[in-house]
């Protein structure tokens, strides 16, 4: 299982550094006030705030929600001068620890019980446990995204806050037991059905777009760079720091703004109609939870990419208790 833990401490003050820590707040800021407004504009039918604009005044409330969210991380700041750049970048990776920690246990929980629920309506077995009229519910995808999916995503993240460890591991676990499971059945029991390769999709799919944020932070992912490798530490703090906010941040603003651009958008649209798959009342219901890692998958990116910029920064200052991350052995 992937541990969080860090190799070194990290001074709670330092040189103080006002602009690139407000940089890196109102970045969190922004995005929390993004998601909750289009949580108003979808689920509330608030107007964006661009309406503004145009005069409507019900778009207020957008306006308000981003100035209140920017305002909050302006007084953070202000209030606390003398953190230094490396805390709030530590700080803002726990967050996204957490984020992708209650992410894992909320797969785990829906996979293992929409598997269950979804065995016993292929073989009929929901008519010897509940009445007639449960059946119908247990076949409406509806039904079980809203009374059984997100109660188990609440738990998740309550869970999430008693543990200490990611899951990548356990993840990568449960696929290679789901897949073993799908070929013992196949070829010695001649049984196979849809939801059990809906199970393996479903958690592949989480464990490749919730470890990318982490994969980050611990230095994973491939550099295409013959100049990175011969950079000084205050050369390579710049690189990052730059690549953070030209390249990462605003590939991530990207996905977020095409992807949750009204209630029609490519990842608001199938969670707001709990989307299914081909397969029907044969599959799993979580297709619609699988085009919302693409969102989770940004959301934790940025807020990775946010506590890069300001850890690259303190690099490019030289201040004390940089990271050393081990290269990956090939």
């Amino acid at each position: 299982m992937a541990s969080e833990a860090s190799s070194v401490i990290v001074q709670k003050y330092g040189t103080p550094a006002p602009l690139v820590r407000l940089s890196g707040w109102t970045m969190i800021a922004f995005l929390a006030a993004f998601l909750i407004n289009n949580v108003l504009n979808v689920g509330f039918q608030f107007p964006k705030a661009s309406a503004i604009i145009s005069g409507e005044m019900g778009a207020l409330v957008p306006v308000l929600v981003y100035i209140v969210s920017v305002a909050l991380a302006a007084l953070y700041v202000v209030s606390s001068p003398k953190v230094a750049l490396r805390w709030d970048a530590q700080k803002i990776h726990k967050l996204n620890v957490y984020i992708v920690r209650a992410c894992f246990w909320s797969v785990f929980f829906v996979g293992v019980t929409d598997t269950t629920i979804a065995f016993l309506r292929v073989e009929d077995l929901w008519n010897l446990i509940v009445s007639a009229e449960q059946v119908v519910q247990f076949k409406s995808a509806r039904y079980v995204g809203g009374v059984i999916h997100i109660p188990l995503i609440v738990a998740g993240f309550v869970v999430a806050i008693f543990t200490r460890t990611l899951g990548f591991t356990w993840l990568a676990l449960l696929i290679v037991i789901a897949e073993l499971t799908i070929v013992i059945t196949r070829f010695v029991f001649s049984y196979e059905q849809a939801f059990m390769g809906d199970l393996v999709r479903y958690w592949y799919a989480a464990l490749f777009l919730f470890a990318s944020a982490y994969t980050l932070f611990d230095e994973g992912h491939v550099r295409v760079d013959v100049l990175y490798a011969g950079f000084t530490d205050k050369t390579r703090g710049l690189v990052n720091a730059a690549g953070s906010l030209l390249l990462g941040a605003t590939t991530c603003w990207v996905i977020l703004a095409l992807g949750l651009n009204g209630k029609q958008s490519m990842i608001n649209s199938p969670i707001v109609n709990f989307e299914v798959t081909q397969s029907g009342i044969n599959g799993l219901f979580v297709k619609y939870q699988m085009a919302a890692f693409l969102g989770i998958f940004a959301i934790t990116m940025l807020i990775q990419f946010t506590s890069y910029f300001l850890e690259a920064v303190a690099n490019f200052r030289n201040e004390p208790g940089q990271r050393k991350v081990a290269p990956p052995a090939h």
